[in-house]
């Protein structure tokens, strides 16, 4: 079955489109493409994210993205040159403006939620695919936290019958899944290590007054000078300690967090720098933590582009072969995306995709809900289909 993937997360980059052929286990990559989130929409989604707003904005945010991730599913399509008609179903993840997976007391009940936003209805309407959308609510309703919900993919993609693996991602917030050697799924262990690229590029922004949105292959981090006291105090947060499964957003190291950094006086080179090597002592500690006895760790996420903090996990993993999920055949940018590809393979199949070891749900469950395509043909949908290539090249 072909199937599209589309993902945004929380470091706001964009939206990444995968289009994958499944086959069993099988996965095969046809096209992926990244759609940058225009100015005015990046700095709209950071204003309602973790934030108290006015409902009119998050609607329309969540209407206008269905009109985007529709647009750069259909440019994907255009680029790879195949036709839209092949593409049987598309797994949505939307763009998360609130998680919060830990249980609070709320009216007299103990209650965990989340919300992502993004319209399935429109992409649906465009494009004629069904959607599937809204993974996480499921997972919560189960007894889960809604996260991480990767993991599933990892374990079907890197198990191993006689090697420990760890399956690394570093986006916005950095993840691990842990894969016991010859483990069945209810004994993966997964969940967020902490800040992965959400904190550098924060500062980044700030220190180039948003010129830039994060640091290229680590540069401005090798200019600035380690504040390891700082270091030291941030790994003394609560949420370090605390036993997977967990899970952690910007309601923890969002712009509050941002802004206590700021306000020490460090200068930014020196801030940008202490924030990569908090990323990097964090991921290296919650591995050393909770993945022995490992021996292999696959990388993906924009992070696997900063040199410094890949340098640093080697350093900081010796033990540990590091390598990215290239080498095996998984692009680093298109891995979520490809991942939500799967989670959508496994609804259609009436199969569950969560591993309640990694969220800590009562029972797997079928995620997500699904919003009907429409019928192929119509004049409007040749006319997608026939738009010419854009001039761009991929």
């Amino acid at each position: 079955m072909r199937v599209a993937g589309i993902m945004s997360g929380t470091s706001l980059d964009g939206i990444d489109v995968a289009i994958v052929d499944i086959h069993g286990r099988r996965v095969s990559t046809v096209a992926f493409h990244t759609t940058p989130y225009p100015k005015p929409v990046r700095e709209a989604l950071l204003g309602v994210s973790n934030s108290i707003t006015h409902t009119a904005a998050i609607a329309r945010l969540s209407f206008l993205l269905g009109e985007l991730y529709a647009e750069a599913l259909l440019e994907t399509v255009r680029r790879a040159k195949i036709p839209l008609a092949s593409i049987a179903l598309c797994g949505m993840h939307s763009q998360t403006i609130f998680h919060e997976g830990q249980p609070i007391d709320y009216l007299g009940r103990r209650i965990a939620s989340t919300f992502q936003i993004g319209e399935a209805a429109v992409v649906a309407e465009r494009t004629g695919l069904r959607v599937i959308s809204n993974f996480r609510e499921r997972d919560i309703a189960a007894g889960g936290r809604g996260a991480p919900l990767v993991p599933f993919v990892d374990y079907l993609l890197y198990r191993h019958p006689r090697i420990t693996r760890v399956a690394l991602n570093i986006g916005g917030i950095a993840n691990i899944t842990v894969i016991s050697a010859g483990a069945n799924s209810d004994r993966v262990t997964a969940f967020d290590t902490g800040p992965g690229n959400m904190v550098i590029d924060a500062l980044v922004a700030h220190h180039t007054h948003n010129r830039r949105t994060f640091d290229r292959d680590g540069r401005i981090a090798r200019s600035g000078k380690i504040n390891q006291p700082l270091v030291d105090s941030l790994l003394r947060d609560p949420y370090f300690a605390l036993t997977p499964p967990k899970t952690c957003g910007r309601e923890q190291f969002g712009r509050e967090f941002v802004a206590d950094l700021l306000g020490t006086g460090i200068p930014l080179p020196h801030l940008i720098a202490t924030a990569t090597e908090f990323a990097a002592q964090s991921i290296a500690l919650a591995i050393s933590t909770h993945a022995k006895p490992a021996r292999e760790v696959i990388a993906s996420g924009g992070g696997v582009h900063n040199s410094r903090i890949m340098r640093r996990l080697r350093e900081l993993l010796p033990a540990c072969g590091i390598s990215t999920s290239a080498d095996f055949g998984i692009d680093p940018d298109a891995k979520e995306a490809i991942a939500f590809a799967i989670l959508a393979h496994q609804h259609a199949r009436g199969r569950p995709a969560n591993l309640p070891s990694a969220t800590g749900a009562h029972h797997a469950a079928i995620l997500g809900k699904s919003t009907p395509g429409k019928e192929f043909g119509s004049p409007k949908k040749e006319a997608r289909i026939q738009k010419p290539e854009s001039r761009r090249k991929a």
